[in-house]
Formats: structure tokens, sequence, C-alpha cells
């Protein structure tokens, strides 16, 4: 029997893969740990056998002494671009110093392969907003940093402690499950909220920003293949949609799926202008297929989240640095 063990358990991608598993792949136990400060309790799946701990604890080592995992699902962390300028130490701890923390166990443990999440915020603006997967990363805020770093200190793990790894770098995940009620993060789970409280969707910008979206359930099975496919050993591969869609576009989609809805556009941010994944190596070696398309996948997402539970907004209740934060994350 493999035991799994996947953090961020109670997140959008950690609890939609830990389904899948459970559900595909026989002779396999899921162990899942979160803290639960970005993902809830009731999106883990029962036969989960879930531990509530933060990885830069000393439980960690308990979690991997007890279970002795054969295959680790790293998933856990602050994907916040935008505000990662103005909370740089609770970026780097969530999302750097945790990931060495899981690297150590790895080894200390021989886990069979570690799979980690990184993010196409490495890629910062690209070559002419293409990203691929064979260019030098070139991040352009706090979050892509530390993405990059646990890279490095993943291939340094592999060639000094031999450990096994595959890199994801995945890219506008959404989905059912996703949390909705995060004011920073996951824009079209943002637009949701604001809609379900009677607001305004808000763009930054004009709008003409792209992305290529992906849907969740898409991303399940490539992902188990990360993890057992012997061609996937020391791999970086992109993962996702593959269609570019402007932020204005996919506001007009939502409303299209919703019924109605209205948009106000605010100042522009800090942030990458076009964002165009290649996606042929993911084809090849995890045999991704591009199933959902944006609107589709948007009317499964929005009948979830209209029958969630009116949960309040995170707001952060102060910053690192407020100095030249945003008029919309102002706090005053």
């Amino acid at each position: 029997m493999k035991t799994i063990l996947i953090t961020g358990v109670a997140g959008l991608i950690g609890s939609r893969l830990a389904d899948w598993i459970i559900e595909s792949v026989p002779n396999t136990k899921v162990i899942g740990i979160d803290d639960l400060s970005g993902g809830f309790i009731e999106n883990v799946n029962k036969k989960v056998t879930f531990v509530k701990c933060n990885i830069l604890d000393k439980d960690l080592s308990v979690v991997f002494d007890n279970f002795k995992p054969d295959y680790v699902f790293h998933f856990a962390a602050y994907a916040a671009e935008g505000l990662s300028p103005f909370i740089r130490k609770y970026n780097y701890e969530n999302n750097l110093v945790a990931t060495a923390s899981i690297i150590n166990e790895c080894i200390k443990h021989n886990v069979k392969r570690l799979i980690f999440t990184s993010t196409l915020a490495v890629y910062g603006h690209g070559y002419g907003g293409i990203f691929d997967e064979d260019q030098v990363p070139c991040p352009i805020d706090p979050y892509g940093v530390a993405k990059y770093a646990c890279e490095m200190d993943i291939k340094i793990a592999g060639e000094q402690h031999d450990l096994d790894w595959c890199i994801i770098r995945p890219h506008n995940v959404y989905g059912l499950k996703q949390n909705i009620w995060d004011k920073y993060r996951n824009v079209l789970g943002i637009w949701m909220y604001q809609h379900l409280n009677n607001k305004p969707m808000t763009i930054f910008g004009d709008g003409n920003q792209t992305r290529a979206f992906s849907y969740i359930d898409d991303n399940l099975e490539p992902l188990w293949q990360s993890a057992i496919s012997p061609k996937a050993s020391k791999q970086i591969i992109n993962l996702g949609g593959v269609e570019e869609i402007s932020i204005n576009e996919a506001s007009k989609t939502l409303i299209e799926v919703i019924g109605d809805g209205e948009i106000i556009h605010k100042e522009a941010r800090h942030e990458v202008k076009n964002s165009i994944p290649t996606y042929e190596k993911s084809v090849d070696i995890l045999n991704y297929k591009y199933q959902t398309k944006l609107k589709e996948g948007l009317s499964k997402m929005w009948e979830w989240a209209k029958s969630q539970p009116m949960r309040s907004q995170f707001l952060w209740s102060s910053y690192e640095l407020d100095k030249g934060i945003y008029s919309f994350w102002s706090l005053k």
C-alpha cells in the first residue's frame, strides 16, 4: 500500500487531489495536513487521515515519523502575489522556510518523490509573455522569489541527497473547494464572493492583462502522474489551461454564467501583463488534457459557490509594510 502525504489538504488543489486519489487509486492511504489558515475542514475527504499541523512547527517531524509517506505532495502556501511585497516576512516564512522543513523531512525519511507546486510567478514577465520551462526565471514579486528559491533548494537536495522530485508550475487554478473568502488571491473566487454579497466585480487596471485559467479537475490525473511516472523524475512542468484569456473576457464570461453583474475598474497594480505558458511538456510527460473551457468550469464553480456558507471575507488587520499599498487594500 502506498502512503501519500498532502500538505495544504484543506485547500483547492490538495482537497481535490485527495478526493481523486481516494476515488481512483486503489491500495493507497492519504494523510493530509493543514493548519486551516486558508482552507476549511469541510473540504477534507472523510477518508483522509487528517492532522492539523503548521509546517513550521516541530509536529511536522512527528507526522513523518508516524506515517512514513512514500510520496509527498507539497501544496501548502500563501499564494498572494500582489500582496507579497507588503507581507515579505510572512511570505518567506510560509512559502520558503516551510518548504525547507518539508525537504528536510523528505530526505530524512527516504521519500520516493517530492512533488512541489511552484507557480508561473517565477517567470516574471517571461519572454514576450511566453513562459517556457527552459527559460531562466526572473520573478517580479516576493512570492515568485520565494517559490523560485524553493525550486533551487529542491534541485540541490536532489543533487546532494538523492531526493527525487517533480516541480509543477500550475496557473490560475479554479474550481470547487476554492477559498472564495480571501480578498487578496484567486480572482474568479473574489468575483464570486463580491457578487454573492451584492458588490461589483473589481478589475485592476484596464483588464487587458491575460491569463490561462485552469479548471482543477483537468489537473488531477496529471498531478498523480507527476508522482508515479518515471518520465516526471526531476522535471519542471507547466500545468494548466492553454487558452489566453483577458481579465475583461473572464469577467464577462462569469457575468454570462451568473446572469447579471457589474464591473468596476480600480487602479492598476504591479503585476505581469500577459501570462502564456507552454503546455507541450505536460501533455508528453503527464498526459494532460485541456477538457474544461472557462465557461463550463465557471458554471460548475458558481453552482457550488451558491451553496456555500456566508463566511466573512478574510482581511489582514495590518501589513508589515504599508508604504505604497494600493488604495483598494488600504486599512486607513
